[in-house]
């Protein structure tokens, strides 16, 4: 059996209950098809086993499979193709290119574990931190589960799957946050879980954590509603403005802008003015928070370190007309510069003929 309990199904399609064809028209569009043209040409690898567990499914037992769903997918959709069933004309053409090896259908190689709890570690490491990973969320819900299921620690989790605790904690909490936005009216979910990626991200920011007052360092227990009851308006706020819903887009465009997000959530001019304003912009918050100043200070920075160089070498041409128009188009801007910050214009003249 496809395991219905498969995180990369969705949170949405997951469950006991889920039907087999259901899971079946879930998984179409999962690329089976390059499965299914290796299965014909080479047969099913040995080495590339499922592993499966002996449990009850729909009131009977049954071997599910917990690793190796793609291949046991492609196996059933090729088997109808081959059975001439109507299906998809991508799959005909395979199995009229290329017919399937008598027993392939027959003699399927699995491995059988006890529990899932075995194989939670393998599972884990291929998954979340190996080479065919998971999406974001589908990662953040593995290790919930196991954290909540298995009753595991951060640092347990870390051992089982091969990251990092503070990495391990982020996707947890994350996941929690999802979840609490999930039963929030005046949030659209879907546009959230869409880009769970930048909801993580977003977590590493201290302007995020001090707007919605989340402990990012919180245990498990504590991070089970990461957002406090009073801070539900600020995490609808929140949810508008790095995802949008279905009349408004998100003022975050990027997720490289995520981090000057945190940044205008830190200045309170620029909060109240996206908490004012119906159609707020991003670029106007990020001024009023003063998000451009390190830019600029590298800008005058940068000019400097290059009058210094020049200077060494400028006097070599004092007679220029070329260089005596630049150095005045140069004064000029230090003049205007200088003018913003009260005295420095006396300061810098000092000793000097007017």
């Amino acid at each position: 059996m496809l395991d219905p309990l498969n995180p990369r199904l969705g949170r949405g399609n997951t469950g006991p209950a889920v039907k087999q064809s259901t899971i079946l028209s879930l998984m179409r569009d999962w690329t089976l098809d390059e499965l299914a043209v290796s299965f014909v040409e080479s047969g099913f690898w040995p080495h590339e086993a499922l592993i499966v567990v002996r449990e009850k499914l729909y009131g009977k037992d049954a071997l599910v499979v917990i690793e190796g769903n793609r291949r046991l997918a492609a196996l059933k959709f090729l088997k109808r193709a081959a059975d001439g069933e109507k299906i998809d004309r991508r799959w005909r053409e395979i199995v009229e290119e290329t017919p399937p090896p008598t027993d392939l259908f027959e003699h399927v190689p699995y491995i059988e574990v006890d529990s899932r709890k075995d194989v939670e570690a393998f599972l884990g490491f291929r998954h979340v931190t190996g080479i065919k990973e998971w999406k974001p969320a589908e990662k953040a819900e593995y290790i919930a589960k196991l954290i909540e299921s298995s009753k595991l620690t951060y640092a347990q989790v870390m051992r089982k799957i091969g990251s990092k605790t503070p990495t391990v904690r982020q996707n947890y909490i994350s996941y929690r946050l999802l979840l609490q936005m999930e039963d929030q009216e005046k949030i659209s979910i879907e546009h959230v879980e869409d880009k769970f990626s930048v909801l993580f991200l977003s977590l590493r920011t201290d302007g995020v954590q001090h707007y919605l007052d989340i402990d990012i360092q919180a245990d498990p227990e504590e991070a089970r509603k990461p957002v406090p009851a009073d801070k539900l308006k600020e995490l609808a706020n929140f949810a508008l403005w790095l995802f949008g819903d279905d009349k408004r887009p998100p003022i975050v465009r990027d997720s490289r802008q995520v981090d000057q997000f945190g940044r205008v959530l830190l200045s309170t001019k620029a909060v109240e003015y996206l908490e004012r304003s119906p159609r707020p912009s991003f670029d106007v918050a990020f001024q009023l928070a003063g998000g451009d100043e390190p830019e600029i200070v590298r800008l005058i920075e940068e000019a400097a370190d290059n009058v210094e160089a020049a200077l060494s070498r400028a006097h070599r041409y004092a007679k220029s007309k070329k260089l005596r128009k630049a150095a005045q188009r140069l004064g000029e801007d230090v003049v205007q510069l200088a003018s913003l910050f009260a005295g420095l214009r006396e300061e810098l003249c000092v000793g000097e003929d007017d």
